[in-house]
C-alpha cells in the first residue's frame, strides 16, 4: 500500500500537532462494511441484547451498596441519565451517521484528541464488559449442571470463540441472531415476573438493616453515600445501550432507524429495570438478593416456586447473559473498526473479510477480555466497564452540546427534546457516576485510568502523526473546517 505523506492541520485547537496522511484508494476498499442491512426493529434489538443481561445478574450488587432505597433511586436518577443521553445520541446519530459512533461525535465537536479519549472509553467498557459477562456465564453452566460443565477457563473460550466465530459470518446473520436472542430473553423475564408478583412482599424489600451511615434509615440502611455508590449497579440496568450508534454504516436510512431504534430500545429498558428491581428484591428479600450470583432464580427458590419454573429462568437467564455478550462483541469490534480505519489505532484492525466482517477487530480485543475473564471477578470488571462508559457519556454529552452552540445549522433529521438542557443533566449525572466508580472500587477504578492513560499515551507518541485524512470521521471534520473557513 502506497502511503503519501500529506499533512493536515486538524480544524480547530484540540487537534494542533495532529497530521493526517493520504492513502491510496486500495485502503478503503479492505474496510468496508455491508450496508443497509438492519433497519430500527434490528437496531433496537441490538441495544436490548446488549443490555438484557444486566436485568438478569449484576444490579443486585448495589443493594449491598445502597440497600433498596439507595439502589432504587440511583436507578431513577441513572434512568434520567440514560434517557437524556439517548435523545442525544439519537441526534448525533442521524446526523453524523458513521460506525465510529461516540468517537465520531467527539472528533467533530472535541477535534481528534478528543474523539480518540471518547472512541478508547468506549473500547474500554466494551472490550471489559463481555469478560464481566463471561464469568457471569459461567456461573450460570455451573449452576444448570448441564452434562457434568463446572465454570472455568473453558467455558470463557468456548463463549468468546463461538460467538466471535458467528460474528465473522457478517453483520446481517449476526444482528439477527441478535434479536432472535434477545427475545428469548425479554420472554424470559416477563415469564420470571409472572411467577415472582405474586410472592412479592413489601417487608422483603427494607430488610437490611441500617448502619450507622449518615442518613441511614431502613430505607436507606446506608445511608445517603449508599445511593451514590449504587450509581455503578444501577448502569448495570442499561449499560451498552448506547452501541447502537456503531451500527449507522450497516443500517437502513440511518437518519430514520437509529432514532427509532435506539429510543425503543431505551424505552423497553426502563420498563424492565423498575419491574426486575422491586419485585425480585420484593419477592427474595433484599439481603439475600444483595449477594446472590443469579438473582431471578433465587428470588423464586425463596418464594416456593416450583423447580419447573425456576430450571425455565434459569436457561432464559443463560440466554440472557449470552445476548449481552453476542451484541458487546459487536459493538468492540465497530468501535476498533473505526478508530483504526482513521490511525488512531494499527490499522491492520480494521481490514474486513471477504463478508465485510473486520476480523482483527473482532479477535484482538476478543482476546484482551478473555484473558481479563481469567480473574472470575465479575463485579470488578463490571466496575470497570461502568468507568469507561461513564467517561465515555461525559464526553459525548459535551459534544452535544457544542456541536449545538457551534454548529446551528447542521442538518439534524432528529433533535434531542429540550435541547442541550436535556443532554446537560445527562453530563451532570455521568460526571457523577464516574466518581462513583472509584467510592465502590478504587484499586479497579485506578487501574483502569492507567490502561485509558496507556492508550492516550500511545496517542500522544505516535498515532496523532498517522491518522488517515479519507476515513469519513476525518472528512466530516475537514467539511466542517472548510464551511467555518468560509464564514
Amino acid at each position: 500500500m502506497t502511503v503519501e505523506p500529506a499533512p493536515a492541520r486538524a480544524p480547530h485547537g484540540p487537534g494542533r500537532g495532529v497530521e493526517a496522511e493520504a492513502v491510496d484508494a486500495g485502503y478503503l476498499e479492505k474496510r468496508q462494511l455491508r450496508g443497509g442491512t438492519a433497519g430500527w426493529v434490528l437496531l433496537a434489538g441490538l441495544g436490548v441484547a446488549a443490555v438484557i443481561s444486566g436485568d438478569y445478574a449484576g444490579w443486585n450488587f448495589g443493594l449491598e451498596q445502597g440497600g433498596f432505597g439507595g439502589l432504587l433511586i440511583a436507578v431513577v436518577l441513572m434512568a434520567v441519565m440514560y434517557s437524556a443521553m439517548v435523545f442525544g445520541l439519537a441526534e448525533l446519530g442521524s446526523a453524523l451517521p458513521t460506525a465510529g459512533g461516540g468517537y465520531t461525535f467527539a472528533r467533530r465537536a472535541l477535534g481528534p484528541w478528543g474523539g480518540y479519549a471518547t472512541g478508547v472509553a468506549v473500547l474500554i467498557e466494551y472490550a471489559i464488559a463481555p469478560a464481566a459477562i463471561a464469568t457471569f456465564i459461567g456461573a450460570y453452566v455451573e449452576s444448570l449442571g448441564l452434562f457434568g460443565i463446572t465454570d472455568g477457563w473453558w467455558v470463557y473460550l468456548v463463549a468468546y470463540g463461538l460467538f466471535i466465530g458467528i460474528h465473522l459470518l457478517g453483520v446481517g446473520e449476526a444482528l439477527k441472531v441478535m434479536l432472535g436472542i434477545a427475545a428469548v430473553a425479554v420472554a424470559g423475564l416477563v415469564l420470571y415476573l409472572v411467577g415472582a408478583i405474586p410472592a412479592f412482599d413489601a417487608a422483603n424489600l427494607t430488610d437490611i438493616a441500617p448502619t450507622d451511615a449518615a442518613g441511614a434509615s431502613e430505607f436507606l440502611p446506608f445511608g445517603l453515600m449508599g445511593i451514590w455508590a449504587a450509581f455503578p449497579f444501577a448502569i448495570w440496568f442499561f449499560l451498552a445501550v448506547e452501541c447502537v450508534p456503531l451500527a449507522s454504516e450497516e443500517a437502513k436510512d440511518p437518519a430514520r432507524s437509529l432514532p427509532r431504534g435506539i429510543v425503543a430500545a431505551m424505552g423497553l429498558l426502563l420498563v424492565l429495570a423498575v419491574l426486575m428491581l422491586v419485585f425480585t428484591a420484593g419477592a427474595g428479600g433484599a439481603q439475600t438478593m444483595s449477594v446472590s450470583g443469579n438473582p431471578p432464580v433465587e428470588a423464586l427458590e425463596v418464594a416456593g416456586a416450583s423447580s419447573a419454573l425456576t430450571t425455565v429462568i434459569n436457561y432464559a437467564g443463560l440466554v440472557g447473559l449470552v445476548a449481552s455478550f453476542f451484541s458487546i462483541i459487536y459493538a468492540y469490534s465497530r468501535q476498533t473498526f473505526a478508530l483504526s480505519r482513521a490511525g488512531y489505532l494499527p490499522r491492520v484492525l480494521s481490514v474486513t473479510n471477504s463478508r465485510k466482517a473486520p476480523t482483527l477487530a473482532l479477535l484482538v480485543p476478543g482476546a484482551i477480555g478473555f484473558v481479563l475473564s481469567l480473574t472470575g471477578q465479575g463485579a470488578m470488571l463490571l466496575n470497570m466497564a461502568v468507568f469507561g462508559a461513564t467517561v465515555s457519556y461525559v464526553l459525548m454529552m459535551v459534544s452535544h452540546i457544542v456541536l449545538r452552540r457551534r454548529e446551528p445549522d447542521l442538518p439534524r433529521p432528529y433533535r434531542t427534546p429540550g435541547g442541550t438542557a436535556t443532554t446537560g443533566v445527562a453530563l451532570v449525572l455521568a460526571a457523577a457516576a464516574v466518581l462513583a466508580t472509584f467510592l465502590v472500587d478504587p484499586v479497579a477504578a485506578a487501574w483502569t485510568l492507567a490502561a485509558y492513560a496507556v492508550f492516550l499515551g500511545y496517542f500522544a507518541l505516535y498515532s496523532r502523526h498517522h491518522l488517515v485524512a479519507s476515513a469519513p470521521e476525518e472528512e466530516f471534520a475537514l467539511l466542517a473546517a472548510a464551511e467555518r473557513d468560509l464564514e
